[in-house]
């Protein structure tokens, strides 16, 4: 399993909450949902090296 590496992360707590209900609407965690979000972000904006990306869920 990749090692994850943990950092702190400051959001809106109208953002978390909208987070975590998204998340929770799609049966994940809210950590989950962020990676999620982020890695479509990376992929679609072209920045994930060939090899990394996950299958789309």
């Amino acid at each position: 399993m990749t090692k994850k590496k943990p950092f702190v992360l400051r959001l809106d707590p109208d953002i978390l909450k909208a987070i975590e209900k998204w998340g929770a609407d799609e049966f994940r965690s809210t950590n989950g949902q962020l990676e999620w979000i982020i890695h479509k972000a990376l992929k679609e904006a072209g920045r994930l090296k060939r090899g990394k990306n996950r299958d789309d869920e």
